[in-house]
């Protein structure tokens, strides 16, 4: 049986889709430039940017080409098109930007929260985060990524409250708190797990498709990466080492949260760590700064050691606060080379990781909300 012939409306759909994707890399092009870069004719490519155009997406920027030959017009896409929100909730507080679909930042808020503010706190320093950068979005919020500090259900995108959890959020529901200023979808994940994207895209672990990623900050939380995918789990809750068994203090076994507690590491009334009090400890040259920094190694050693054996991943990435300290991640890494497995352990390096990696994905969903949109019927 002959294969059916694509419909005329359908070529024109990927047309167009090819010509704005290409406007969304670019951020403007003349037609020429659009069909030199997606291989399209020049003719067909007029009639897409006219199509564009007439249904309200695309813009003449009012620039011209300049010198000898056939003047030509700049493209760019519609000023109005719509904005994606990012924001990412944890102990320092909500931060919130909006995004364009070029990828750039139009606007950043941040609102202070305390370590354990509940959902209510939350929810408002969140609508507050957001009303803040709301007016400087360009046309409205087709869709917004948030990354929180808390465990996520995968399956409701709420947070999730664990025994022993620093940040103490409890059960909030973000999308629901962004049902008014968003149009389109609410993704919510873990933070640890956007930040093991966004070391995936550009930092440490670029081209490395396996691949674990454990933060050691105020928190501890670890990220699996299979065939560049995170595995979140049944209930979105992988990764959550902080009562997994390692060696603490003394050589006994201990969950991984108490040999801070060990240590004399934590906050005052708090399962956090003291990212400040560790440093002191750990760094330096000190007989008893070798001592704190090889009960660390021997601790996050542990952790390694069980990660490997699960997950076999080509590479470890060490993030957070004190886990990308040169002096703490070389003592990891040379206790762990001595283990019977090891693979190469190395630094993150990615910026605010979390929020680069939410941000990345929210001007993807933003590009496909604004290429799959509907429009009206343009002529022919």
């Amino acid at each position: 049986m002959p294969l059916a012939k694509p419909s005329l409306e359908m070529l024109r759909a990927l047309t167009d889709e090819n010509v704005l994707r290409a406007l969304m890399e670019e951020g403007r092009l003349t037609r020429a430039e659009i069909a030199a870069r997606t291989g399209i004719s020049k003719p067909t490519v007029s009639d897409s940017v006219r199509r564009l155009s007439e249904a309200g997406l695309l813009a003449d920027t009012g620039e011209r080409t300049t010198g000898r030959g056939r003047v030509g017009t700049y493209y760019s896409l519609a000023a109005d098109t719509g904005a994606a929100l990012v924001a990412s909730i944890g102990p320092d507080g909500v931060v919130a930007e909006t995004v364009d679909a070029f990828g750039a930042a139009t606007a950043r808020a941040e609102v202070a929260l305390g370590r354990a503010p509940g959902p209510d706190a939350t929810a408002r320093a969140l609508t507050e985060a957001v009303a803040l950068v709301r007016p400087r979005a360009h046309g409205r919020l087709r869709t917004a990524v948030i990354s929180a500090a808390d465990p996520v259900d995968r399956a409701t995108g709420r947070l999730v409250h664990l025994p022993d959890a620093p940040f103490l959020v409890g059960d909030l529901d973000p999308a629901a708190v962004l049902d008014g200023p968003v149009d389109g979808t609410v993704l919510v994940d873990n933070d640890i797990n956007w930040a093991a994207r966004a070391e995936h895209a550009t930092g440490s672990a670029l081209g490395v498709d396996d691949f674990v990623y454990v933060h050691l900050g105020e928190g501890l939380g670890c990220a699996v990466v299979t065939d560049a995918e995170v595995r979140r789990g049944h209930h979105g809750l992988a990764g959550e080492i902080a009562h997994l068994c390692t060696e603490g203090p003394r050589g006994r076994a201990m969950p991984l949260t108490e040999v801070f507690a060990e240590l004399g590491l934590r906050r005052t009334g708090s399962t956090a760590i003291d990212v400040d009090a560790l440093r002191t400890a750990a760094l330096g040259d000190s007989a008893p700064a070798r001592r704190t920094r090889d009960a660390l190694a021997r601790a996050v050693g542990g952790v390694l050691a069980a990660a490997v054996a699960l997950a076999d991943p080509r590479l470890i990435v060490l993030g957070g606060a004190w886990g990308a300290e040169p002096a703490v991640a070389e003592a990891v890494r040379a206790h762990f080379a001595a283990l019977p497995r090891s693979v190469p352990v190395a630094a993150a390096r990615v910026p605010e990781p979390a929020l680069a990696g939410a941000r990345a994905r929210a001007v993807e969903v933003l590009r496909t909300a604004i290429i799959a949109a509907p429009r009206p019927e343009a002529s022919a």
